[in-house]
Formats: C-alpha cells, sequence, structure tokens
C-alpha cells in the first residue's frame, strides 16, 4: 500500500512516497482502517523542516500524520465498531512503565515518564497510509454528518483539553471570563477563536498574517476582533503585543498562545488579568530567547493570582468533547469548517510540500474526497 515515510537528512528529513505491506489484524478487539485524509499541522512541519521526529526503535524511518479521518474496513468481533463507521484515533499510546498511574488509567497525555510512544510522531508509524490497524481502544466513532470536517477532531481535541481544564483550575474561584486574546491565526488559532466565539466570549486575535489574508477575514466574519502584527522583527513584534493590548485599553481573562513562539507566551504574562489563564498550545524548537524582567514576571503570577497551563496531547474524552463542539461551530457558522481546509494535496504532492505555500490547512486526501460518501456506503451495504 502507499505510505509517506520520513528519513533522517542532515538539514531536514527526507519524506518519500513509499510501498510498505498492509497491516492485519492482531487480535478480535482490533480494527482496519481505510484512511480517507490525513491533516497536516505545525508539527508535521516540524517533523519534515526541523527533523523533530523520533523513530520507532531500531528504525531510521516512519510513516508520518497524525490527524486521521477514515472509515472501518474491518472489524474485530470485539471492537464495538462495525464496517463503515467514520473514525479517527488517538495519537498517544501508554508508556507501559508500572510506576505511571496516568497511563495506566487511560490518561497517557498526562504521562509521567515521558516514555510514550505517539504515531506519526514519536516512536510509532503515522496514519499517511492507506490502511491503519489499530486497537479499538483508541479509536473514536465519528458520527456521519461531520464527514466533511472531521479531520478537525484532533487538533480541536487539543482546544477542549485546554478549556476542559482550565474551568477546572478556575474552581479555585467564581470565575466569569469575557475577554480571550488569541495569539497566532493559523488552523488551531482559528480553532481556539471559533471555540471562544461559540462560548461567546468577546474574542481578539493578534497575528502576523496580513489584515486582507484569509485568516484575518475568517476571524472577522465570525464576529472577533483582529490585529496585524506591525513588524516580524522580534524586538517589534513582541513589543507590538504590549502595545496592542494598551491601545484597547483591556486585559484578557484568557489568553491562547497558539504559535508555539515561546517569547510571546512570555511577553503576554502582563496581558491577561488578575486570577486568569495563560494557555500554551504550541511548540517550535529554537524559536528564541528572552531577556525577562524575573522579579516583575513572578509578581505577576503570584499576587496576581495567574495561571500557565501548557497542552500538547488529548485524552479520548477530548476527542468526544471535540466532536461536540465541531458540531456546534458549523451549527453556528455553516461551511466554516470547510473553508479552513484550504490546501487539499495527493499522495504524491507530499514529497514536495512547501508549508510556506499553505493558505491554512493542508489535507492530504488518501481517497479523492468526491468519493467517500461513496466508499464509506459500499462499506456499509457490503457487511
Amino acid at each position: 500500500m502507499k505510505a509517506i515515510t520520513i528519513s533522517g537528512g542532515e538539514s531536514q528529513a527526507t519524506v518519500s512516497l513509499a510501498d510498505i505491506p498492509k497491516p492485519d489484524l492482531t487480535g478480535p478487539q482490533d480494527v482496519l482502517i481505510r484512511v480517507l485524509c490525513v491533516g497536516l499541522d505545525g508539527t508535521d512541519r516540524e517533523i519534515i523542516v526541523d527533523n523533530f521526529a523520533r523513530y520507532p526503535e531500531g528504525r531510521s524511518e516512519m510513516v508520518i500524520g497524525h490527524e486521521l479521518l477514515g472509515v472501518i474496513e474491518e472489524a474485530g468481533s470485539e471492537s464495538g465498531l462495525s464496517r463503515g463507521d467514520l473514525v479517527t484515533a488517538l495519537v498517544r499510546r501508554p508508556c507501559g512503565e508500572e510506576a505511571c498511574v496516568n497511563c495506566r488509567n487511560a490518561q497517557q497525555d498526562f504521562c509521567q515518564t515521558g516514555s510514550y510512544t505517539e504515531r506519526g510522531i514519536t516512536g510509532a508509524d503515522g496514519y499517511l497510509c492507506e490502511y491503519v490497524a489499530e486497537h479499538s481502544k483508541y479509536v473514536v466513532k465519528v458520527p456521519d454528518e461531520c464527514l466533511p470536517y472531521g479531520v478537525f477532531v484532533e487538533p480541536q481535541s487539543i482546544v477542549e483539553k485546554v478549556y476542559t481544564q482550565t474551568l477546572k483550575i478556575q474552581q479555585r474561584m467564581i470565575w466569569q471570563p469575557r475577554t480571550v486574546l488569541i495569539l497566532g491565526s493559523g488552523p488551531l488559532g482559528i480553532l481556539a477563536a471559533l471555540t471562544c466565539r461559540v462560548l461567546g466570549l468577546d474574542t481578539y486575535v493578534w497575528s502576523k498574517s496580513d489584515s486582507a489574508s484569509m485568516n484575518a477575514d475568517i476571524i472577522r466574519r465570525i464576529g472577533a476582533h483582529y490585529r496585524e502584527a506591525e513588524s516580524s522583527a522580534e524586538d517589534a513584534f513582541l513589543s507590538g503585543l504590549t502595545a496592542y493590548s494598551k491601545q484597547l485599553g483591556i486585559s484578557f481573562d484568557m489568553v491562547w498562545e497558539c504559535t508555539g513562539h515561546a517569547p510571546l507566551g512570555y511577553e503576554a504574562i502582563p496581558l491577561v488579568n488578575n486570577n486568569g489563564i495563560l494557555a500554551l498550545l504550541g511548540i517550535t524548537p529554537g524559536s528564541g530567547r528572552l531577556d525577562l524582567p524575573s522579579d516583575l514576571t513572578y509578581q505577576e503570577m503570584v499576587i496576581k493570582n495567574k495561571c500557565i497551563i501548557g497542552s500538547v496531547n488529548a485524552s479520548y474524552r477530548d476527542f468526544t468533547a471535540a466532536i461536540h463542539r465541531l458540531r456546534d461551530i458549523e451549527s453556528h457558522y455553516p461551511g466554516m469548517l470547510g473553508m479552513l481546509q484550504t490546501n487539499r494535496l495527493s499522495f504524491e504532492d507530499v514529497p514536495a510540500i512547501d508549508f510556506g505555500k499553505m493558505t491554512i490547512k493542508a489535507v492530504v486526501d488518501v481517497v479523492p474526497q468526491a468519493q467517500w460518501a461513496s466508499v464509506k456506503k459500499k462499506l456499509k451495504e457490503d457487511i
């Protein structure tokens, strides 16, 4: 079967269209998934451009891709799933170490040892291939109506995890958030903005993307406020964020850092309201250093009861919450999730991919999109 693999290179990973064996089921709880499409995100960019991946033990190549949408082609007798079911799958697998209570209890997104594997990222093959074999406990059923936008379940799960953990943390007091600042207008930033708008929050987005870009237009269309960073030069870029907040004359009950640019996250601490939350949702390797007045930053956190949380992976519950949220987003803003899928690629396009030319979201169609419904229908009919 066809697959997209990477292998280590001197400056960046080598991406290849390969032919690998089709997987077999190994137990009654396994399923075989026919992959419809796989979304590509900033992590995939880092894997390819920055050699960010960790290969499976004893190997120097692996299949990439972790944002899966597929259909069950074969279901084990004890899987609880059926042929023709629309599904996605979790990314992280537990470390298996007895000392890790979280992995033992299906919360591998809070793995204590760091010895987990992640499909397509860390120590395990990903989903950018024609067929995937998986244990059913890692497979999440997706409603048929979500077919046009189900590829967003995995990235939305990261947003849901942040919001769920925020609500738990903020039980420390009575918290009535009204204003939110989102840093970055890539796919994750836009999903965060859509989520905040559905929640009825006054949402501001600050990004390098041009004010005339599609990203900015989408932000404005959902009733959020968009501001383009006036300069991409590092010092001006960071100071521009502070100037933006001062110009608005407000601070924010919550700030979502969705760029992965580490200095920007720290620069945002003073912009968070008393008792507020700063959520860090991305990592960009080697994104820079920042000289901070550590005493003042420390005081901001302690005296004003601020909190910083991070999220890079999600649980089964976050995936199911993501499905509910995406349906809500689609109800509020019909067709918007489809609009975000700006660059549809084939297998053959991926080895030469230029992430700089992706408008918002790149999706690799393993099965041509026009055939998805018929493929799903035929699998159901052949039961």
